[in-house]
């Protein structure tokens, strides 16, 4: 039960936690303003402004900078797997998510022709850099509320 309490405890997790579900209410916010439409499913879902991965992993690593000090080999951990996350959110993912688009076509007109398919690929997996650094000030903000300000 020890283990438990630690964990729910632990302030790193709280701000990377919250931070992650302020990205994510934002993002339902913005879809209920441009689509004019509640989707409650975007709280799990990827993509999108902002990237909700990049404010989670930066105000991690602000939290260790705070906590353990910023030339820390904690950090610089935190730091390095923060840049390979947004990298990824920017890149990879992205490039996954655009390839999606394209095969979602091509399934289109295959079944235009009378072949059924009922598979229908995500297309939002990734994220512009904007909405990477979006999401890296978002988490940046939310480290210096929680760690200085509170």
């Amino acid at each position: 039960m020890n283990y438990l309490y630690q964990f729910l405890s632990n302030r790193l997790i709280g701000v990377a936690a919250l931070s992650w579900a302020i990205a994510q209410v934002i993002k339902i916010i913005i879809n209920i303003v441009e689509n004019r439409t509640l989707d409650l499913k975007l709280i799990i879902s990827s993509g999108g402004m902002p990237s909700s991965h990049s404010a989670f992993v930066t105000s991690l690593g602000m939290g260790v900078g705070f906590t353990q000090g910023f030339d820390s080999v904690y950090f610089a951990i935190c730091f390095v797997i923060a840049m390979v996350v947004m990298y990824d959110a920017a890149g990879v993912r992205r490039a996954a998510g655009k390839q999606a688009a394209v095969l979602n076509i091509i399934m289109e007109r295959m079944e235009s022709r009378g072949l059924k398919l009922d598979v229908k690929l995500k297309e939002l997996l990734g994220h512009t850099p904007i909405e990477v650094g979006a999401g890296a000030l978002l988490g940046f903000v939310i480290a210096i509320i929680f760690f200085l300000i509170n």
